[in-house]
């Protein structure tokens, strides 16, 4: 199969990638890409791929994620390390006081670019918000988000989850882009 590049500087983003993507002949190329001010992940995913093959001339992929939270009407959306920069997390649990409706999710859109075509596979994984700052530190976290986001099916945050359980979550009401790519390149490339 043809080496695809992967583009990005986040750590938790390039675990996810060693384990998800075993299957397809990829190499990670660390550089922190241009993110575009918009609160769409399609289109943010889009020029971050585009950028990302002007760099390294070859096939590649970008991720982009996005936090949603349905009693703050979807805030931060892709505004998320923002969001993390200013308020914080304490400020995330500040404005979730007093609500009962804590569903949220991240959604994320990885973008594949051939030089010719676009292609994009979404992802969404649904939780809840905990009440607290939950959880140890780990290289694979894509967020400070993790502490206190609560997978769909349990009672504890990413940050306290054993590798196991974080794999396993994905069995549950998530849709993964990473997996979603892999069975479509490898479909393709057959």
């Amino acid at each position: 199969m043809d080496e695809i590049i992967f583009v990005t500087h986040n750590k938790g983003k390039i675990a996810s990638a060693q384990r998800q993507l075993k299957e397809v002949n990829f190499k990670i190329y660390e550089y922190e890409l241009e993110e575009p001010r918009s609160d769409d992940i399609t289109y943010i995913s889009k020029c971050k791929v585009m950028e990302a093959y002007k760099l390294v001339n070859k096939p590649c992929i970008s991720l982009d994620c996005g936090f949603w939270i349905d009693a703050l009407n979807g805030f931060p959306k892709a505004f998320v390390n923002f969001a993390l920069e200013t308020i914080g997390l304490e400020g995330f649990l500040k404005l979730m006081e007093g609500k009962t409706n804590r569903k949220c999710r991240f959604t994320e859109c990885l973008s594949y670019y051939d030089g010719k075509e676009i292609y994009q596979f979404m992802g969404k994984h649904e939780g809840t918000l905990s009440d607290e700052i939950l959880g140890e530190d780990t290289e694979k976290k894509w967020s400070d988000l993790w502490y206190i986001y609560k997978p769909y099916g349990y009672d504890k945050t990413l940050a306290q989850m054993t590798e196991e359980e974080r794999k396993n979550r994905i069995k549950y009401d998530s849709v993964d882009s990473m997996v979603e790519f892999a069975k479509w390149y490898r479909e393709r490339k057959r």
